[in-house]
């Protein structure tokens, strides 16, 4: 296949020229679309994109010798600074192609992970993408001499005989153990914060990057979040309460989006992040209905859920952004007879939140379970317990027998609402209290 070059070029960005290979993989057009978008949002000027037909990556140079060639000639002429591949390269590919091509050459993964360093603001958030670019950095220092000593200390911590990348990697090894120690008291922490909320079902927005889920996280829960037509604008998980009714009040999460080829190294430092998904009751699945090829992204959710332990939780299709469809009555209609169970909304303009919120409380309703106990009335912890796990929505002062004796003892009957994912947890609290039985009622509170 050939190239598409643009010769014209802005001085104050990187010039980069785009490769990508079209193979089994999948790697096709809209890969490619995708991946000049992650390069203007790095903040570099797209000066041509080149793709090469492979049936398998050349194990030397990712693609073939030719296309190198090529490849060289154009960035000679164009004057271009960076070579980025759509693909991960191995080290000794990265190498290879460095030397021939002549330039500084950058994979997709080490592109996100640029992206993610540049959008970090918070301290969490930049200690998730550190790690992620360290364990990253390790295995590729024979082409970059990162001299990391200079950072903790210099003389005094290299070993006997160690050559400066093997301390680099010492170096790194050490750094991302620190790491790793911040973010495991970190998701602590957050560990301690869900018990506290746990009374409330949670409902999480996942989606790919761009969908809209902070924008509907605003329009439903005034949530505040900074919402920008960019990718990966939301780093963090930010939380907030939402009234679906007068009796049914949700914890709605949004959460970092998802793209094709997200570094695996990337998902394992967003841990924490990550568990706002994993623990939801229900997810929130935002589409981008408007996107060409927003069904592959659909995929690309789905498989990352998967890979984090999440496609089992129960999940509602929202299409977004059906404003701005092209034919919008027919392609609508088009849409609700391809994803029957779907909601279609626009978050931006308030359209279909009424639909959305009613059909989000059905399944809320459905993840949570009411029931009835009796409790020993001096028995305060077990109260509290019920209390923890769930919402008590009535009491009532009774008398009870224990395991069908006429002994009888002051007891409370305990109506609750619990999430159904805590029932085994209830039932292990209240195991000691399986033989009380109801004899009358005494009083009402």
């Amino acid at each position: 296949m050939g190239r598409k070059l643009h010769i014209t070029g802005e001085p104050d960005k990187e010039k980069v020229l785009l490769v990508a290979a079209v193979h089994a993989k999948g790697n096709g057009p809209d890969s490619l679309d995708e991946l000049a978008q992650l390069a203007e949002t790095a903040g570099a000027f797209v000066s041509g994109q080149i793709t090469q037909v492979l049936q398998k990556p050349n194990p030397a140079t990712y693609i073939g010798s030719g296309k190198v060639e090529e490849i060289a000639e154009i960035v000679q002429k164009e004057k271009i600074s960076t070579v980025l591949f759509d693909d991960e390269l191995s080290p000794n590919q990265i190498r290879n192609l460095e030397r021939s091509i002549g330039c500084k050459l950058i994979d997709r993964p080490q592109l996100i992970l640029d992206i993610f360093a540049k959008r970090a603001q918070t301290a969490v958030a930049k200690t998730q993408v550190e790690l992620a670019q360290l364990d990253y950095l390790r295995t590729r220092l024979t082409r970059q001499w990162t001299h990391l000593s200079r950072q903790q200390g210099g003389i005094g911590t290299r070993g006997p005989g160690e050559t400066q990348i093997e301390t680099d990697r010492r170096l790194i090894g050490q750094r991302m153990a620190t790491l790793r120690e911040r973010l495991k008291r970190i998701d602590q922490q957050r560990t301690t914060q869900r018990r506290g909320r746990a009374k409330f079902c949670r409902v999480a927005l996942v989606g790919y990057t761009n969908a809209g889920k902070s924008t509907l996280l605003n329009a439903l829960a005034q949530g505040g979040v900074l919402a920008e037509d960019r990718l990966f604008a939301t780093l963090d998980s930010t939380t907030r309460k939402w009234t679906l009714s007068s009796s049914t009040t949700v914890l709605l999460s949004d959460t970092v989006g998802f793209i094709r080829k997200l570094p695996h190294k990337l998902i394992e430092s967003f841990k924490s992040t990550l568990d706002e998904v994993r623990q939801s009751d229900v997810l929130l699945h935002v589409v981008s209905a408007a996107h060409p090829h927003f069904e592959n992204q659909m995929i690309v959710v789905r498989q990352t859920l998967q890979e984090i332990g999440a496609l089992d939780i129960p999940t509602l299709l929202v299409l977004n952004k059906v404003d701005a469809l092209e034919a919008p009555e027919e392609t609508l209609s088009a849409l609700k007879r391809e994803y029957p169970e779907s909601v279609q909304i626009a978050a931006l303009r308030g359209i279909g939140l009424e639909a959305l919120t009613r059909r989000l409380e059905e399944m809320v309703q459905g993840a949570q379970i009411e029931g009835s106990v009796l409790v020993p009335i001096t028995d305060g912890r077990t109260l509290a317990g019920i209390q923890s796990m769930g919402v008590i929505l009535d009491q009532e002062l009774v008398q009870a027998s224990r395991n069908g004796t006429f002994t009888q003892e002051d007891a409370l009957k305990v109506h609750y609402r619990i999430t159904s994912d805590r029932s085994d947890e209830l039932e292990r609290l209240l195991a000691p209290h399986k033989g009380l039985q109801l004899m009358s009622r005494r009083s009402q509170r």
